[in-house]
C-alpha cells in the first residue's frame, strides 16, 4: 500500500467514527504500522486537504483526530441543519420521523425494533431540525430518553393536534415501511404550508 492509498484509508476510518475520532496508537494498530508514521501520513492529509480547498479537514482534539467540516462553510451547513424540508431527510429520517409521529412518546430501541436498523443518525437529524424532542425518560432500566414530535413539526405539515395525522396503515406490514412512508408524507404534503405561510398574519 503506497501513502496515498493510506491517506485515503486514514480519510474513510475518521469518516466512519466521526465524533468520537482515532488517535494515532488506533490508526496505527489497524494500519499496522508505527504511531510516529501514522501521524506524519496525519499531518500530511491535513496539509493536502488544506492545500485542494477540500470542504473537509482533520483536526486534532483531546488527543483524538477527528474529521470536520471547515469553518468558512459553517452559514451554509446551519442553513441545512434547520430547515426542515421534507426534501433535505433521508428515508431513514422520514421513517424514523413517521414512527415518532404516531407511536410517541417512544424509545430509540423501540424505534429500531419497528425500522429493523439502528436509527441514532436520523434521530440526530429530527433534533437537530426541531422536529422530535426528548418528552420524557422511560421508566426502564438506563432510563432511555423517550422521544415525540415538536410544535414546529405540527406547524411545517399544518397540523392543530398530532390527532390530525392522516391515518396510516404503514404499522401493519413492516416489510412495507418504505412506501408507506412516502404515501404518508405525500398525504401530509398536500397539507403543509411554509413558514412564511405561518409568519404572515403577524405582520398584517
Amino acid at each position: 500500500m503506497d501513502f496515498g492509498q493510506m491517506k485515503s484509508v486514514i480519510e474513510g476510518l475518521l469518516f466512519v467514527v466521526g465524533d468520537e475520532g482515532l488517535d494515532a496508537k488506533q490508526l496505527a494498530d489497524v494500519l499496522e504500522l508505527s504511531a510516529e508514521f501514522v501521524t506524519d501520513l496525519v499531518l500530511d492529509l491535513q496539509e493536502e486537504l488544506k492545500r485542494q480547498g477540500r470542504g473537509i479537514q482533520i483536526v486534532e482534539l483531546a488527543g483524538t483526530y477527528q474529521l470536520t467540516t471547515v469553518p468558512e462553510h459553517a452559514p451554509y451547513l446551519e442553513r441545512l441543519a434547520y430547515s426542515p424540508s421534507r426534501t433535505s431527510l433521508s428515508q431513514a429520517a422520514l421513517e424514523t420521523l413517521a414512527i415518532v409521529a404516531y407511536k410517541q412518546p417512544i424509545t430509540r430501541v423501540e424505534i429500531e425494533e419497528i425500522r429493523g436498523v439502528k436509527s441514532d443518525r436520523a434521530l440526530q437529524t429530527l433534533v437537530a431540525k426541531d422536529l422530535i424532542q426528548e418528552v420524557d425518560r422511560a421508566d426502564a432500566p438506563g432510563r432511555p430518553i423517550l422521544y415525540g414530535t415538536t410544535k414546529s413539526f405540527l406547524d411545517y405539515f399544518a397540523l392543530s393536534t398530532i390527532e390530525d395525522l392522516p391515518e396510516t396503515s404503514m404499522f401493519e406490514n413492516d416489510d412495507n415501511l418504505e412506501e408507506e412512508t412516502r404515501l404518508l408524507f405525500e398525504k401530509l404534503d398536500g397539507k403543509q404550508i411554509t413558514f412564511e405561510d405561518v409568519a404572515e398574519p403577524e405582520g398584517m
